[in-house]
């Protein structure tokens, strides 16, 4: 899920301004690399070839949004899509032991040498049951899921047909990959799977997540995050007959009155959202559980803890409360505090490799200049162990993301203009 919390305008001046005096020449190299690699024979004749095929991979977007991918229930998607990486003859394909699929691209460098990762996610937000049958009005389609992120399925396969039809040989090996577990209560557990105990872990150099559709948008920042379930225990009893006794929802509507009563900066920029409820018997009963679900973001690991530190504070103020409020003959309010989810904050340097070529990518397609930001993404992990990490595009336009009438605009000069960003990043970071 690509939700950016801050998007910053950068040129290739203000690139310049911003980094460090050593790194100053960096875009202009990176200008130069990605000229080299747009301007080869082989990179040509992988654009003629995505522009012919376009075709195809709308309907392989349509294809993959039509098999639900619920979250943690990727595995239908995951065996389609697995297959059809084999039929493009990578080699090593795979379903590793998290769910994520996965094949190689070999590059002309021995074997069990560096990778570069490209990788969109196969989950969606929807839960089972959402109808993702994909309506078509001219250039558009819509669906759940289309954008976000199933579009940057089919772009992956593109690319895999492109470069072959290019006979583009690089220098590294890329790891062609669609994984699970972005997407909400995942946290991330596809590309953590990846990172900690895959087989390629120790070998990956760089690593690109591509996610939803906008191409000039380079993600460099990894917003991180801690999600919360909190179930407000009590006795319970009759709503006539047990009157007066301590009731866990009002600990609960407590916590939300509070926790949305705190002001937070908007540099670093951090949020919270109490998002979800549940619990209760029935209405004339006083309930024995209720539970809220919490998240909190920021860009800065210190405002994510001292936001974090706040809202136990109030829960557990809340709780102390209540029992003050009310009778506690048959039993207090207690509060039960458990972490559902939590992503690490930080940055891939502004002036590294992997930034100053993908910025120089979004520039050499046409681009007025490349959005910089932060987000948070599957591009976490990799940044919070210190690997070269950004997350892009797949091309086009979009909107309503996690909403039931998501879009994607696929109109081909657009579609195109973005793929060639991706590709061309991938190349010059892979080496040619």
């Amino acid at each position: 899920m690509l939700c950016a919390s801050r998007l910053v305008l950068a040129a290739a001046l203000s690139l310049a301004l911003t980094a460090p005096a050593s790194a100053q020449p960096k875009p202009l190299l990176a200008d130069k690399a990605v000229a080299t690699i747009r301007a080869s024979a082989g990179f040509k004749t992988a654009m003629a070839t995505l522009d012919a095929q376009h075709d195809r991979i709308v309907a392989e977007t349509i294809e993959l949004t039509e098999i639900p991918a619920p979250p943690f229930k990727e595995q239908v998607r995951a065996e389609a899509y697995m297959a059809k990486l084999k039929a493009l003859g990578l080699s090593d394909v795979e379903m590793d032991a998290e769910g994520n699929v996965m094949g190689l691209r070999r590059g002309a460098g021995p074997a069990g040498g560096p990778v570069v990762v490209l990788a969109a996610h196969l989950d969606t937000v929807f839960p089972e049951g959402t109808n993702v049958k994909v309506r078509r009005e001219g250039t558009k389609l819509f669906s759940p899921g289309v954008g976000d992120d199933t579009h940057s399925l089919a772009v992956l396969l593109g690319y895999i047909r492109a470069l072959d039809a290019g006979k583009v040989k690089t220098k590294k090996d890329i790891l062609f990959v669609g994984n699970v577990g972005e997407e909400g209560p995942g946290d991330l557990r596809g590309v953590r799977h990846i990172f900690g105990k895959g087989r390629y872990k120790d070998r990956i150099v760089a690593f690109f997540s591509m996610d939803g559709t906008s191409a000039e948008r380079v993600t460099y920042g990894a917003v991180g995050s801690r999600r919360y379930r909190v179930t407000f225990k009590g006795p319970g009893g009759h709503s006539y007959g047990a009157f007066g006794l301590v009731n866990p929802m009002a600990a609960m509507g407590t916590t939300v009155v509070e926790m949305n009563k705190v002001r937070t900066p908007a540099q670093p920029k951090t949020t919270y959202m109490t998002s979800v409820v549940g619990g209760g018997t029935s209405v004339n009963s006083i309930p024995d559980a209720i539970w809220l679900e919490v998240d909190m973001r920021s860009e800065s690991a210190e405002e994510l803890s001292k936001i974090d530190q706040i809202f136990l504070r109030i829960v557990k103020s809340a709780v102390d409360q209540e029992n003050a409020a009310r009778s506690t003959r048959v039993g207090r309010i207690s509060a039960d505090v458990k972490l559902i989810g939590e992503r690490p904050t930080g940055a891939t340097r502004q002036d590294a490799e992997i930034v100053q070529i993908t910025a120089a990518a979004v520039r050499a397609a046409g681009y007025a200049m490349p959005l910089l930001g932060a987000s948070s993404t599957d591009s976490n992990i990799p940044i919070s162990l210190g690997i070269p990490a950004v997350t892009i595009g797949s091309g086009g336009d979009g909107g309503r993301a996690h909403a039931v009438d998501e879009w994607i605009d696929i109109a081909k000069p657009e579609s195109l203009k973005g793929m060639a960003v991706g590709l061309s990043a991938v190349l010059a970071m892979a080496g040619v």
